[in-house]
């Protein structure tokens, strides 16, 4: 076996050198170019950064599934609100709230909210209530019904 029969490994070539000189070809800036982002030391930028732009994955249209289009929206009433529009001994249901003017659309339904005072005895039926609202309304002498 002789010198030149060897066969030259991958791992055993020459890496090129940098920074040996301006007679190696990359020497000074070391093929680095003069000053600017990418000629520092330690100078890595992500593939997808644009410059401080606004990135692409902002500027695009957002698509695919969102659950908003299916959820059930309710017309919310406050107590307050029913304190003020109605008298002793009504009865409040969908119907005379759209009449009335205190709700526009009635949506998937009405919720009674408990924000306020109730010191009527109201008979309310609406589709939902909270918990706070029912024990209010119960408190003042009036009743609820689910519808």
């Amino acid at each position: 076996m002789k010198l030149h029969e060897l066969n030259a490994l991958p791992e055993a070539k020459n890496k090129k050198r940098l920074g040996r000189g301006p007679a190696s070809g990359q020497g000074k800036t070391a093929g680095h170019g003069e000053k600017g982002q990418k000629a520092r030391s330690g100078a890595s930028i992500s593939a997808w950064f644009q410059g401080g732009q606004s990135p692409l994955y902002r500027r695009i249209p957002k698509r695919g599934f969102n659950n908003r289009r299916f959820e059930t929206k309710y017309a919310c009433i406050n107590l307050s609100s029913l304190n003020k529009f109605f008298k002793d001994g009504d009865v409040v249901s969908p119907e005379i709230l759209k009449e009335k003017g205190i709700i526009k659309k009635q949506l998937a339904g009405i919720k009674i909210l408990a924000n306020g005072e109730l010191d009527k005895k109201l008979t309310v039926k609406a589709n939902r209530f909270s918990s706070a609202a029912v024990t209010k309304i119960e408190k003042a002498g009036g009743k609820t019904e689910v519808i």
